[in-house]
């Protein structure tokens, strides 16, 4: 007979989400049970963000090293080409996640008083949970299991050993021709990240890279990684893959202008997320979901009232702080009863190419859609002192107002974009106007101040009106 639990909370997923509502809830005295089937950290930790931003940075000092003639600064030789390791940079991407492991352990988590069970989650019933030898009979349950990578039915695609965010970063040998399929943010951060560590790399993308962001934006950064040399073929269907004698895939794609077949050392499968809900006999506890996710209200609240579902499962915006934000809405209603409810138009996101783009609230064409007129703010990195100075001019801001000086989105693309996102995302959250960006002062010389100067164009046509002109003019006769 196995043990019976009676949390006040049972959390199922030890990711980002999971861990937050656990060790929240444990430090104002609630009982918890956190159930985890694989690691601690979950995908971000483990194969995603945290070892994504590791490559990232070490292909960002190898392209450094490229560039830097441009400064007057060389090794004295006349190669330029930096010499990769793959394993010292496996070692390096290893090495941050295990720095990171301890907060995130197993052993911490039952410090903070949280009851940590290494087991695979099922529901029996809509009040019941059943984790290895341990029965859970929760008053609230919170699924924070995440998605996986979502891998499309390409005949074939199963006779090869293709690679996912989960098996990307056990690899300690440069991949050679590379096809990355999907050019979303996951397959354009590693395949320009991947061509800087030496990698021939080819995107294969059936409708527009990075199709979800501002295409104004998005060109600035597409062509910026073409540059560099990676391949982007877009509109481009992958049909099937054949694998050689010798262990290379052959993809056969299909093009606006015909058919084609690539050859690739290594094929990195890059097509999206699904959520994890199998194994969970969600029918039998009266939850509601698809392959997208679980079916949740405003409130995160499942089809089943006692039962909630947070981050990437809830088939939202599937990013790390996302589920942190709504971890943080489950501790303000469960613990305090207070009203919290998701808005979306509150949350950043990024992606970490380079140049990087950003984005919070409305894109223009949203924006267009939902007031009758708007103002578009722009200001370019090339106008700014610190970007000329560190020669990263590439890239501008967009700023989306209304008449009143409200600020309803802003994007960038350029270096640091996402650094500065951070107070556009305050500004969006707190419902600030142009005049408050335009009356604070940056120090000089920052990238923010691009920010300030797009607000700043704001009141740019009040310049030009004969009244304000003959206001300026009646005051200077008084001295």
């Amino acid at each position: 007979m196995s043990d019976v639990l009676k949390p006040d909370i049972c959390v199922i997923g030890g990711g980002s989400g999971g861990l937050v509502v656990a060790s929240a809830a444990a430090a104002f005295g609630v009982s918890v049970v956190l159930i985890e089937k694989h690691k601690m950290g979950g995908d971000c930790l483990n194969y995603g963000c945290v070892p994504s931003k590791a490559i990232i940075a070490a292909g960002k000092h190898a392209q450094s090293m490229r560039e830097a003639p441009a400064f007057g600064v060389s090794t004295g030789k006349d190669d330029s080409e930096p010499r990769v390791n793959f394993k010292q940079v496996n070692d390096h991407v290893q090495g941050v996640i295990a720095g990171i492991a301890p907060m995130d352990s197993v052993e911490r988590f039952e410090s903070l008083g949280v009851d940590v069970i290494e087991a695979e989650a099922r529901f029996t019933d809509k009040k019941t949970v059943v984790a290895g030898d341990k029965t859970i009979k929760a008053r609230r349950f919170v699924i924070a299991t995440g998605s996986a990578a979502f891998v499309p039915p390409i005949p074939g695609i199963d006779k090869i050993d293709y690679l996912t965010n989960e098996t990307l970063f056990d690899q300690t040998k440069n991949p050679g021709k590379m096809i990355v399929i999907g050019g979303g943010p996951i397959g354009m951060e590693m395949a320009q990240a991947h061509h800087r560590l030496g990698a021939k790399v080819t995107v294969i993308e059936g409708d527009k890279a990075l199709g979800k962001d501002d295409p104004e934006l998005t060109a600035i950064v597409l062509d910026k990684i073409r540059d560099e040399g990676v391949v982007i073929r877009e509109k481009t269907k992958v049909t099937s893959i054949d694998k050689t004698l010798k262990g290379t895939a052959l993809v056969n794609v299909e093009t606006e202008t015909g058919s084609e077949v690539l050859e690739a050392d290594t094929v990195l499968v890059a097509t999206g997320r699904a959520a994890t809900v199998d194994g969970l006999d969600l029918e039998k506890a009266g939850v509601e979901y698809t392959r997208r996710g679980i079916k949740v209200s405003n409130k995160m609240r499942t089809t089943n009232s006692r039962i909630y579902a947070i981050g990437d499962v809830a088939g939202g915006l599937q990013f790390t702080h996302v589920a942190g934000y709504h971890a943080g809405l489950l501790i303000r209603s469960m613990l305090f009863r207070l009203p919290a409810k998701e808005n979306r138009h509150i949350i950043p996101w990024c992606t970490y190419t380079d140049p990087e783009i950003a984005h919070v609230g409305h894109t223009e064409e949203t924006a267009r859609a939902k007031f009758k007129d708007i103002t578009i703010l722009r200001w370019p990195y090339a106008e700014n002192d610190r970007a000329q100075a560190e020669n990263k001019t590439t890239g501008l801001i967009k700023i989306i107002a209304r008449k009143n000086g409200s600020i309803e989105g802003v994007s960038i693309a350029g270096a640091m974009a996402g650094e500065m996102m951070n107070m556009w995302a305050l500004a969006i959250s707190q419902k600030m106007k142009v005049k408050d960006i335009a009356g604070y002062i940056p120090p000089y010389p920052t990238m923010s101040e691009i920010g300030k100067r797009a607000a700043t164009s704001f009141y740019a046509p009040t310049t030009k009106k004969p009244f304000v002109r003959g206001v300026v003019n009646f005051l200077r006769s008084f001295g």
